[in-house]
């Protein structure tokens, strides 16, 4: 339990870092943060507390359809990422004030892939919830009864979360090139194989690795 326990935090914090390195690489960001800041630009909301809006709404479905997936890890991952991505955006930008070269920027890119599929990975495997948002790849599994595995249903996910956002960016004529780019497409492509590939590999082998 205290394994389990420790790669929840370990998997939302990796995914606090990802979609703060896709917001300060200027190239795009992952599926969800691309909705999440296209709706909250349009309306003028902050986007941490936005996307703690947009995670109740999902709550709601994930309640009737798979409540199974909801744990601490769940809550965890509702209240704490967006906020945390605020956080080191501003600690990057506004206090450090570090210039983001163009292969600082691909630096960050890359490590916002890394860290995405890892965090999902992790805290997928400690099962203590999902974060509403990745509960709707397992739903739709479950929904369409395995006919569309969760590889092609998380990139289902993640492409119909970057066309709402990019609808909703143009709607409030916000630029979007802070929200879609190469980082987009990589994310919404590769994420779920991505996942797949590192619960395999890394989280489920250091899950039930025995204890020295």
């Amino acid at each position: 339990m205290t394994r389990r326990f420790g790669m929840m935090l370990t998997g939302n914090l990796f995914i606090s870092i990802c979609v703060g390195c896709y917001r300060l690489s200027g190239m795009g960001v992952d599926a969800f943060t691309c909705l999440n800041l296209g709706i909250s630009g349009f309306i003028g909301m902050g986007f941490g507390t936005w996307q703690l809006i947009m995670n109740v709404f999902l709550f709601v479905f994930v309640i009737i359809f798979a409540r199974g997936l909801i744990g601490a890890g769940t809550i965890v991952n509702m209240v704490c990422v967006g906020y945390i991505a605020d956080f080191m955006c501003w600690l990057v930008l506004d206090t450090a004030e570090i210039n983001m070269t163009f292969a600082l920027r691909i630096f960050m890119l890359l490590l916002g892939c890394l860290f995405s599929a890892l965090g999902v990975a992790f805290y997928m495997e400690a099962d203590m919830g999902l974060s509403p948002y990745d509960s709707v790849a397992p739903i739709i599994e479950k929904l369409s009864k395995n006919r569309i595995p969760f590889r092609n249903a998380r990139v289902i996910g993640d492409i119909t979360s970057v066309v709402t956002g990019v609808i909703f960016c143009l709607a409030g004529r916000d630029s979007l090139a802070m929200i879609i780019g190469v980082g987009t497409v990589i994310n919404a492509c590769f994420n779920g194989p991505l996942i797949q590939f590192f619960r395999t590999h890394v989280s489920e082998p250091m899950l039930r690795a025995k204890a020295v």
